[in-house]
Formats: C-alpha cells, sequence, structure tokens
C-alpha cells in the first residue's frame, strides 16, 4: 500500500501541470499585451520583433507551425499583415483561428483609426484602406484593446475567466495612472515640429500633440530620392523642424542625411516592445520614448 502511494505520488509529479493558453501575436506589443492580461495561464509568441518592418515578413515554416498549434491568434489587422498572415493561416490547416472564428482576435477594430483614406489609389504609394495600423503608440489605444482582449480569453478558456478579468482591472488601473504621469512629463513637446521617416508614429504625434511636418519617404513605402529630400531640408528650416524620428527597422540613411545638413538630431524611437534596451514591456515603451524624445539638443 505504501509502494503504491509512493509510486503515484511520484506520478504526479512527473507529469506536467497544466498547460498554458498558447497564443500566436503578430507583433510584439499584442504578445506583450496578452502577457500582461494572462500572466503565467498563457504562453504568448510573437511572429515579428522589432527590428523587423512588420508589412514585410515573409511566411516562413516556423510561423506556419506556431500558428498550427495557437489557440488564439492576436494581430493588428487593419491590412497590416495582409501580405503574409493571410498563408501563414491558410497553411497552418488550424480551423479554430481562421479569420471569422473566436480564435481570430484583431486590435485595430476596437480603437478610433487615423489616417483613413477618402479614396484608394496605388500610385499614393502603401496606403492602408482601413487607416494607419499603427496603433500600439498611443496607450490609450491599449486600455481600449485590453478590455476585449481579456474578454475573448475568458470565453476561449473559461476556467480562467476571472483571471483575465483582474489582471486587466489591474493593467487598466496602472496604465492610466501611467498615462496621466506621460501626459504631464510630454507637455513641454506639445506643438513640437517633427520629420518621421514613415506613419509610424501618427498616433504617437496625435496623443502629444505633436506636428508631423513632414516624412523622408514621399510616399509611404516609397524610398525617398534626392530630390524629395532637398525638398524636405528647406521644408525643415522654413517651418524650424525641431527633431527627425525613425523605427529601429528604417534605414538610417536618409535621416541622417537630412539631419547632418539641417543641423537637427535623429532620434530612434523603440516604437514596440523590444526596440531599445529599455522598452522591455509596454510601460518601457512609453518610458523610453518620451525620455528619447525629452533629451532631445
Amino acid at each position: 500500500m505504501l509502494r503504491s502511494f509512493v509510486f503515484l505520488a511520484g506520478l504526479a509529479m512527473a507529469l506536467p501541470s497544466a498547460a498554458a493558453f498558447n497564443i500566436f501575436a503578430c507583433e510584439p506589443e499584442w504578445a506583450a499585451l496578452a502577457k500582461a492580461l494572462g500572466g503565467d495561464k498563457v504562453s504568448a509568441y510573437s511572429a515579428t520583433h522589432a527590428l523587423q518592418d512588420p508589412h514585410r515578413i515573409e511566411a516562413r515554416p516556423s510561423l506556419i507551425a506556431k500558428a498550427r498549434n495557437a489557440q488564439l491568434v492576436v494581430c493588428t489587422g487593419a491590412e497590416l499583415e495582409a501580405g503574409w498572415l493571410p498563408p501563414v493561416l491558410r497553411e497552418s490547416g488550424n480551423a479554430a483561428v481562421q479569420p471569422g472564428r473566436a480564435g481570430y482576435f484583431e486590435a485595430a477594430p476596437h480603437v478610433t483609426r487615423l489616417e483613413i483614406p477618402a479614396r484608394l489609389d496605388r500610385s499614393e504609394g502603401d496606403v492602408h484602406a482601413s487607416g494607419n495600423p499603427h496603433i500600439q503608440l498611443d496607450p490609450r489605444n491599449l486600455l481600449a484593446v485590453a478590455g476585449p482582449l481579456a474578454k475573448r480569453l475568458g470565453e476561449l478558456d473559461a476556467a480562467n475567466a476571472g483571471h483575465y478579468a483582474e489582471r486587466n482591472r489591474a493593467f487598466a488601473e496602472k496604465m492610466r495612472q501611467a498615462i496621466a504621469r506621460w501626459e504631464q512629463e510630454a507637455a513641454p513637446l506639445r506643438g513640437t515640429q517633427v520629420i518621421a521617416q514613415h506613419k509610424s508614429f501618427s498616433y504617437l504625434f496625435h496623443w502629444l500633440g505633436l506636428v508631423e511636418a513632414g516624412t523622408l519617404e514621399p510616399k509611404p513605402g516609397i524610398e525617398p530620392g534626392s530630390a524629395h529630400l532637398a525638398q524636405l531640408l528647406a521644408q525643415v528650416k522654413a517651418r524650424q523642424v525641431r527633431l527627425i524620428v525613425r523605427t529601429p527597422y528604417d534605414s538610417p540613411r536618409p535621416g541622417e542625411w537630412l539631419a547632418g545638413r539641417a543641423g537637427i538630431p535623429l532620434v530612434t524611437l523603440p516604437f514596440t516592445v523590444g526596440g531599445s534596451e529599455r522598452a522591455q514591456d509596454l510601460f518601457g515603451l512609453f518610458d523610453d520614448t518620451l525620455a528619447r524624445l525629452k533629451a532631445r539638443p
């Protein structure tokens, strides 16, 4: 009898604990949000990282394998992943995470999107029909997405629904306090004229009241030529632009050219979680972004 008890106890210790709920996130910000809401109840994998342009991802076999085992796919939407996500989901053979199913979640429908085009014309570059998809750089959007995402997690993983709801309440409280602090810290930046490389920071500028005086790209997704850069240089001087900003994955060359001739700094902002040493979670993302903006000469 004792021998049987010892055997069963040892077997129980050898068995794995309940498996974490498996999440496939298209971008690091959604993996970070899923972890904030799920804690140790979830395993969140990001299909991209901060040094990759999320528009231009290859549908690699490793991504297909991850999607095959996912219980929930969390993506931005607004056509951001249109070039690579459909084949990943199709080839995964995972019926539960296809668009329209409960295991597929898009963040963009839960926020007010900026820059929705009045008309679609391919001559205007890589324009998104549903508006600018880089919604993560306004932390108020993270609050808007967190509630519906926690609710979806609770629906799919009903045994832990209370856990997700409680963590969402804690996240929302912490984020609201942080937003108030960030807005106070950023008040001196309001009205600052800025040049961006791509339309990557529209939500950040809108939130903080910065003014986008132009972009290094003449049109979204189009590399700048010498004529456009020369025009921007004149514009920078006329409008008293204070800085140029880029993401970690943008080529630094156009910004360095303009910065050197205009005598203004080129600032690399983290853009998403993992984009800098300090931006290792959603709060660090904004702490570091504001610190870099405020550190300009």
